[in-house]
């Protein structure tokens, strides 16, 4: 009896068994782990093939570090079967202040102007400027956000922090009372992969620079988490510039391994005990 469950291979059974219910029977009870298998397989890649992931990217140089974990994300995710969209604000000539400008129209208040609240109420109505809309029809679309940067004066540069406050305006990335596990964001996750100046070990609790955990809670807290968005362990590449060719390659290789399981990790508490001790 020849059988051929997948892939090249013939795999050839010689069964004494006199009927063809008999065989059915053995057949299925053989094969049956590998058809649970491959439908468990073939599911999950099904689940990760439907997701969006929009890549907020902020470094000058394509060629830096922060560039090729940008492309190696692109690529892995993409071999995924997602779909990857990128929003490089320096090619981009993003404009990172919040301005008269980003309201379309007359003014809610033409007396005082009050930038939280006519964006807020040109959200509403539709008023906002086209970069704007762009930028968050992206963000609406997206089941996960990568926020991939160099560390600034222990946080983000001024382009990507100029995103979060033009684009998660009132009304669409929150709502007071709809904040953190009710944000208006809340289907979605986020992930922070930075470089550092600094080695590891100078963002450690008692060093220097103290503990790295501290300087992600206004991004990952006060940022994504009040918009409901679950946030993923940061990715962080300790002071490449001061390590060889081949760590730098480690880095990235480890980047991408990360990246093969990434929809399986779990979110991380995003307002720990140990942040008020």
């Amino acid at each position: 009896m020849h059988l051929q469950p997948g892939g090249n291979e013939t795999v050839v059974f010689l069964l004494p068994f006199p009927d063809v219910a008999q065989i059915s029977e053995y057949v299925i009870s053989v094969y049956r782990p590998y058809w649970i298998l491959r439908t468990e397989t073939t599911t999950c890649s099904q689940k990760m093939a439907g997701r969006k992931v929009l890549i907020i990217y902020a470094h000058q140089e394509p060629k830096s570090l922060n560039g090729s974990l940008k492309d190696a994300a692109v690529e892995e995710l993409g071999k995924q079967g997602c779909s990857v969209t990128v929003s490089d604000l320096y090619a981009m000539q993003f404009e990172p202040r919040a301005t008269r400008n980003d309201i379309v129209g007359c003014l809610h208040n033409s007396e005082e102007f009050n930038y939280g609240v006519e964006a807020r109420e040109a959200y509403k109505r539709g008023d906002l400027s086209d970069d704007l809309i762009e930028e968050q029809k992206k963000v609406q679309e997206a089941d996960l956000l990568i926020f991939q940067f160099p560390l600034y004066w222990f946080s983000m540069p001024a382009i990507m922090k100029g995103w979060m406050d033009r684009v998660l305006v009132e009304g669409f990335a929150h709502e007071f009372p709809d904040c953190y596990g009710s944000g208006l964001l809340k289907n979605k996750l986020a992930l922070f992969s930075f470089t550092t100046g600094g080695s590891k070990e100078m963002y450690t609790k008692g060093s220097i620079s103290g503990d790295i955990r501290y300087l992600l809670w206004p991004m990952q807290h006060g940022i994504m988490h009040y918009c409901g968005v679950k946030v993923l362990a940061p990715h962080i590449c300790f002071a490449p510039e001061y390590v060889s060719e081949e760590k730098r390659k480690e880095m990235l290789l480890a980047w991408a391994q990360r990246l093969k399981s990434l929809w399986k990790e779990e979110p991380i508490n995003c307002s720990p005990e140990w942040y008020f001790e």
